[in-house]
């Protein structure tokens, strides 16, 4: 009997026992999708001064965009840059436009519209994902991107980190975690249609292992489509970078990362799609951890863990 055989999570068809992206595209697409990352240009309101200046403390000066083309390029031509770039990863014709940097609802609605009605006319484009953040959630943008949903398959990535406010404080978050709610809560009520993904982040400045689980709980109530748990990566050039040269932060060691998500799998609903169990970080700038470069052996260290202790994603939702 293989791992396969045995594996008694419903949601998988190999050894894996949450539910991954990859098995959430073919159920969706009937196959893999490139996911072709564009910045819009856009940036964050605690950038720009509105809820704060500088960013949080983790992100470079691109804002999670590291790996997107320069928006001073049109969108088409970054769109087929980086498609190029992929072809040879993700040998397919049906590409998702991900508009990754910043904050990608930060903007009017006309604005929103040109760029993101542009790039659904892109050759293979399928759908398109939008990181954003559920404070930047108007009304009327919300209504927009209800009306997109019925057009393509639209996934809204909403970057939260952390339930705990002292901690949103600390990495410079903008926002609480009741503000999150009421934006996310906005965001589903417009829309059964909309796909909604909650990014999470392992290892945050003074968060323990309770702390982190009592997050994933938290976020485990509202019930989202998907879900993306980050590895905290130290970048050169942050206020992170500078915390962690002057000893006053130390990452996560691999084995308590590993322990770590495992403990927040069995939490989550058993039907969320894990659409990431860690990040990549920017390699010319990473501080630390430099473990985390080994992504692949960090996934298979999870894998062998579940089976290792018999659990799998929402055991003990």
């Amino acid at each position: 009997m293989t791992q396969k055989d045995t594996n008694p999570y419903p949601y998988s068809d190999s050894h894996k026992r949450y539910q991954t992206y990859e098995y959430w595209l073919r159920k969706t697409f009937g196959g893999k999708c490139a996911k072709i990352p564009l910045d819009g240009g856009f940036t964050c309101p605690n950038m720009d001064g509105r809820c704060g200046v500088g960013g949080c403390i983790y992100c470079s000066d691109r804002g999670s965009g590291d790996f997107a083309s320069p928006a001073v390029l049109p969108l088409r031509e970054q769109y087929e840059i980086q498609r190029r770039r992929l072809a040879g990863k993700w040998p397919t014709d049906r590409c998702i436009a991900y508009f990754q940097a910043r904050t990608n609802t930060y903007a009017p609605v006309s604005v929103l519209r040109g760029k993101f009605e542009e790039a659904l006319t892109f050759d293979g484009v399928v759908g398109l994902n939008i990181a954003t953040r559920a404070d930047c959630l108007p009304l009327d943008t919300v209504e927009y991107l209800a009306e997109l949903s019925e057009r393509t398959t639209l996934t809204v990535e909403l970057g939260l980190q952390t339930v705990h406010d002292a901690t949103a404080l600390l990495i410079n978050r903008g926002h609480t975690f009741a503000e999150f709610v009421d934006g996310y809560t906005r965001l589903r009520t417009a829309s059964s249609k909309i796909n909604t993904c909650i990014h999470m982040i392992l290892g945050l400045p003074g968060e323990d292992f309770t702390m982190m689980l009592e997050s994933m709980e938290a976020i485990s109530a509202l019930r989202p489509t998907m879900v993306k748990i980050h590895l905290l990566h130290v970048l050169r050039g942050t206020v992170l970078g500078e915390m962690y040269d002057r000893g006053d932060y130390a990452p996560m060691s691999r084995e308590d990362y590993v322990s770590a998500v495992v403990k927040c799998l069995e939490v989550l609903p058993p039907e969320t799609v894990i659409a990431r169990l860690t990040g990549d970080g920017n390699g010319k700038a990473l501080l630390a951890p430099l473990w985390s470069i080994k992504k692949m052996a960090v996934i298979n260290d999870i894998d062998k863990l579940m089976y290792q202790e018999h659990t799998w994603q929402g055991k003990l939702f």
